[in-house]
C-alpha cells in the first residue's frame, strides 16, 4: 500500500496525523516518550534507601528501599550488624489484598510508612484515606475504626481559638483528675468530675465576647486556670457553587470562613482564675495591644506564672510574655522587632530550660537565622549559640542536662550547595560545634533513642540515595547500609538535572537553579525554555534530592529545556535575601531569574531565551502571570493555575506576613488584576471552581480585567476541583499550550484519537495509550 493510501486509511479511521514537515521537537514520538516517562523509569533505580526509623527502646531500626519493581521494608540490628525483611512481604500482600479487595504484591504494598506496636508484632498503616492494623504473627489485616485516619478526623493543628471537632466540646480535666472546666453560658465553670454541681468562675462572658473551651489551661497543681475570652472579628464567608455534584443534577452551594488581608480579627483576652480565692485576673493589654494572634497559654511548673506569645498585626513585632499568676503583673521575656517581617511560621523556635530560667530562642537579628540563649529571669541574651554566614534550618532537640543542642543547618560548607541540609551538635555556650554529616548532598540523620548511633541518608539530584550507620561519638562509619544503583536508569538515556549557579541582581549573590534536558537532547539544535516557578517566601523550592521521574522531565521530553530557580525573596538564605519579598511579592525574584537565564544562554548556545515560557500553581500561578505582565520582553507564554492574583483576595495569614498591614499601595502594585492591561504574551489560566485555598474569584477578577482591557487569553475552569493545576488533564493542556506557542507545532488533536476497546487497555481518559498508538501507527515518524 502506498504512503498516500496509508494516510487516507488512517485519516478515515479518525487517527491523529502529523504533517511530514514536522520539526524535530513536539513530534508524536516526543509525546509518546513524555506520556510514558513515569512508567519507563519506574523501578529502574534499586537499593536506594529512604530515611531510617528507630524502634523505640531498641538498637534496631527499619527503612524502606527501592527494589526491582517496587519497594521493600528492611530492619537492621545494630548489635548483630544483620539486616533482614521487616516482615513477610508476600504474606502481608496477600492479607491486605484479601482485606481491601485489591491486588497487591510483595513489592507494591500500598503504603510508604508505618508504625510498629506490640513489640513489633503488629503494624499500623494508612492508605486510600483508610487506617489499617496488621497482625504480623497471624498476618491478618483489618480496618482500624478507632484511629483518626479511620474516622476521617481533623487531627491537630488548629489555632488557639479554632475548631477541633468533637474534642473541642469535651470538658478540660484537671491534672489531678478531680475537677473539670467547661463553658456555661459563655463563661468558665468548674465542677468535680462526675458531679453536676458546678461553680461559675467568670461573669464577663457573653455571646459577642465568650470564653473558648479549647483555650483553657490548668495549672500543674490543679488550683488555677487560664483561658482566652474572645471577641469575634469580621466573619468573612467565601461562597461556592458546586456546578456538577455527583449525587444530583442540580448544583449545590456551600460557604466557608476565610479571613482576608485587612479584615478585623478576633480579639483574644487572657484571663487567669484562682479556684481557692475565686479571684479573676484580666491581664492588661498594654504588651499585646493589636494581636494578629496569640499562642496557647502555658503554665510554669511552679504554678507561679503563665506564658504566651504575642504576634503583632503586621508581623514586625513579636513578644514572649510572662504574667504573674497572683498579681497579674506582666513582663516581656523576649522581643523581636523587624523593619520588614518576623518570620513566625517557619523560623520561630523556643525551648524553656529549668522552668524558664533559661530560654533557647531563634532569630534573624544578625542577618542570618541563628539560635540564642536567654536568661529567663532578666530577659537578657546570655550568649549567641550559633553564628556565621549560614542558616539554622531547625532544632531537633535540646539536652538541658548536658547543655547541648542538636540542630540542622545549611550553608556552613562553602564548597557545597548552600541549601543542602546537614546535622550538627553544639554546646549552649556556643562552643563544641560538631558536624555529623559531611558528604556533598542533602541529608537526613536519624539518631538512636540513646543517641549512640545514627543513620545518615543523603542524595543529590544527580546521585541516588546512600545510607550509612555511624557512631555518634566519633562520626565514623560502622557500616554502609545501602547505595542506590541507577545503572538501568542510565541505560534508558536518562539525563540527570544540571545544577547551575549565576549571580543575582546585586552582582554578588549566587542564585541556584536546576536545568532539565530531554533524553534525546541534541546540542546542535535550539531549545525553547520553560520555567517552573514558585516564589513563595515561606521556603526554597528547587529540588535537592534524587528522583528518577519528575513532571518537569516529562515536559522536557516534548522538546524543551525546563528549569527551576530560587530567586531572591525566597527563604533559607540570608535575611537580606529573604527581605526582597517584603511588600513586593510581584517581584518574585524575576531580576535574578532573568540574569540566571541569560547566564545559561551565554554558556549554552542551544538555550533559546527568545522563546521562554513560564508556569506555576497557587503563588506560582500569580508569579507565572506576573512574568507576562511585568516582564513581557522576556516571558512569551504563561500557564497560570489557581493563582492568588491579588494579595488582597487571598488568605490573611500568608499575605499579611509578606505584604504587610495595614493594606498599602504595594498590594495594588503587585496585583495581576490591576496590571492585567499590560499583557502581551500568550496566557492560559486555570482554576478549580471549589478552590478552598485561594478564592476562585481571584482568577475570575483577572479574567474580568483582561476582558475589559481587550486582551486575548485562554481559560480552563475545572468543575468540582479544589486547589489544583488541573491534574493530568490540566498538565496535558499546559504541555500542548507550550508546544503550540513555543515550538510552533500543532499539538495532537486528542479528540481524534481512537477510543480504547475492552481489550485495548486504554489510559484513564479512555484513549489508547501512546504505546498502543505507536505500535499501530509509529511508522509515520520513522
Amino acid at each position: 500500500m502506498s504512503t498516500h493510501s496509508h494516510t487516507a486509511a488512517l485519516a478515515s479511521a479518525g487517527v491523529l496525523l502529523l504533517p511530514v514537515t514536522l520539526c524535530a521537537q513536539g513530534t508524536l514520538a516526543d509525546y509518546r516518550r513524555s506520556d510514558s516517562l513515569r512508567a519507563t523509569l519506574q523501578g529502574l533505580v534499586v537499593n536506594a534507601p529512604e530515611p531510617a526509623t528507630w524502634i523505640a527502646r531498641t538498637d534496631r531500626f527499619w527503612y524502606r528501599k527501592a527494589v526491582r519493581g517496587g519497594n521493600q521494608f528492611v530492619v537492621f540490628d545494630v548489635s548483630s550488624r544483620e539486616k533482614s525483611p521487616l516482615f513477610d512481604h508476600e504474606r502481608l500482600a496477600a492479607s491486605l489484598s484479601a482485606a481491601a479487595n485489591k491486588k497487591y504484591t510483595a513489592v507494591t504494598l500500598p503504603f510508604s510508612t508505618l508504625t510498629l506496636s506490640d513489640s513489633a508484632r503488629s503494624i499500623a498503616i494508612t492508605f486510600d484515606s483508610t487506617a489499617w492494623t496488621c497482625d504480623l504473627s497471624a498476618y491478618r489485616c483489618a480496618k482500624d475504626t478507632t484511629s483518626a485516619g479511620g474516622r476521617g478526623g481533623r487531627g491537630a493543628g488548629a489555632s488557639a481559638t479554632g475548631s477541633q471537632g468533637v474534642l473541642a466540646e469535651l470538658p478540660r480535666r484537671s491534672p489531678d483528675g478531680k475537677s473539670e472546666a467547661f463553658i456555661k453560658n459563655f463563661n468558665i465553670a468548674v465542677r468535680p468530675v462526675g458531679s453536676s454541681r458546678d461553680t461559675v468562675l467568670s461573669s464577663d462572658g457573653s455571646e459577642g465576647n465568650a470564653y473558648v473551651l479549647q483555650t483553657i489551661a490548668w495549672s500543674p497543681d490543679s488550683r488555677k486556670l487560664a483561658a482566652y475570652r474572645v471577641k469575634p472579628g469580621y466573619r468573612r464567608m467565601v461562597r461556592y457553587v458546586e456546578s456538577s455534584p455527583a449525587d444530583q443534577l442540580q448544583p449545590k452551594t456551600f460557604e466557608r470562613f476565610y479571613a482576608k488581608p485587612g479584615d478585623v480579627l478576633d480579639v483574644q483576652q487572657p484571663v487567669l482564675f484562682d479556684l481557692d480565692t475565686r479571684q479573676e485576673l484580666v491581664l492588661d493589654a498594654t504588651l499585646f495591644p493589636n494581636a494578629y494572634n496569640m499562642t496557647r497559654l502555658e503554665w510554669r511548673k511552679d504554678n507561679g506564672a503563665v506564658t504566651f506569645e504575642y504576634n503583632a498585626r503586621g508581623h514586625q513585632l513579636y513578644r514572649v510574655i510572662e504574667a504573674n499568676a497572683v498579681t497579674g503583673a506582666e513582663r516581656t521575656l523576649i522581643e523581636e522587632r523587624s523593619p520588614t517581617f518576623f518570620e513566625y511560621s517557619a523560623k520561630k523556635y523556643r525551648f524553656d530550660i529549668d522552668d524558664g530560667k533559661e530560654i533557647v530562642w531563634m532569630s534573624e537579628r544578625d542577618g542570618w537565622n541563628h539560635l540564642y540563649l536567654y536568661d529567663g529571669v532578666t530577659g537578657r541574651v546570655k550568649n549567641q549559640i550559633t553564628k556565621g554566614s549560614w542558616v539554622v534550618r531547625g532544632v531537633d532537640s535540646v539536652d538541658a542536662g548536658k547543655r547541648q543542642l542538636w540542630f540542622r543547618a545549611s550553608g556552613m560548607n562553602p564548597e557545597q550547595d548552600p541549601y543542602f541540609v546537614h546535622y550538627y551538635r553544639i554546646n549552649l555556650d556556643g562552643t563544641g560545634l560538631t558536624a555529623f554529616t559531611q558528604a556533598e548532598g542533602n541529608h537526613v540523620a536519624r539518631f538512636s533513642p540513646d543517641r549512640q548511633y545514627y543513620v545518615d541518608t543523603w542524595s543529590r539530584v544527580d546521585m541516588p540515595a546512600v545510607s550509612t550507620l555511624r557512631s555518634t561519638s566519633d562520626q565514623r562509619v560502622i557500616q554502609e547500609l545501602e547505595r542506590g544503583d541507577a545503572t538501568e536508569l542510565l541505560r534508558t538515556g536518562w539525563r540527570a538535572p544540571e545544577v547551575f549557579v549565576a549571580k543575582g541582581r546585586d552582582g554578588k549573590t549566587d542564585i541556584w537553579g536546576m536545568i532539565i534536558r530531554p533524553s534525546n537532547f541534541d546540542a546542535t539544535r535550539k531549545y525553547p525554555v520553560v520555567e517552573n516557578i514558585y516564589a513563595g517566601p515561606q521556603d526554597s523550592f528547587v529540588p535537592k534530592n534524587f528522583s528518577a521521574f519528575s513532571a518537569m522531565g516529562a515536559l522536557a521530553e516534548l522538546g524543551f529545556i525546563v528549569v527551576q530557580i530560587d530567586g531572591m525573596g525566597t527563604s533559607n538564605r540570608s535575611k537580606a535575601f529573604h527581605d526582597v519579598a517584603w511588600k513586593n511579592l510581584g517581584d518574585a525574584g524575576f531580576p535574578d531569574r532573568m540574569l540566571w537565564h541569560k547566564a545559561v544562554a551565554a554558556k549554552y548556545p542551544y538555550y533559546d531565551i527568545t522563546r521562554v515560557g513560564i508556569y506555576g500553581t497557587s503563588a506560582g500561578g500569580q508569579s507565572a502571570l506576573g512574568g507576562l505582565l511585568f516582564h513581557p520582553e522576556f516571558y512569551k507564554a504563561g500557564f497560570s493555575a489557581a493563582g492568588c492574583h491579588d494579595n488582597r483576595m487571598d488568605k490573611i495569614w500568608w499575605n499579611e506576613q509578606w505584604m504587610g498591614w495595614p493594606i498599602g499601595p504595594e498590594y495594588a502594585a503587585s496585583s495581576n488584576v490591576d496590571n492585567a492591561g499590560k499583557l502581551q504574551g500568550k496566557l492560559l489560566l486555570l482554576v478549580g471552581e471549589l478552590d478552598t485555598n485561594v478564592d476562585p474569584s481571584s482568577t475570575l477578577q483577572v479574567v474580568n480585567a483582561l476582558v475589559k482591557a481587550n486582551k486575548m487569553f485562554d481559560l480552563l475552569v475545572i468543575p468540582g476541583a479544589n486547589h489544583t493545576n488541573g491534574g493530568p488533564y490540566g498538565e496535558r493542556k499546559r504541555n500542548d499550550f507550550f508546544v503550540h506557542h513555543l515550538l510552533g507545532v500543532e499539538p495532537p488533536d486528542r479528540n481524534m484519537l481512537p477510543v480504547a476497546t475492552e481489550n485495548g487497555g486504554g489510559d484513564d481518559d479512555g484513549l489508547l495509550s501512546w504505546d498502543e498508538i505507536w505500535e499501530r501507527w509509529g511508522w509515520w515518524n520513522d
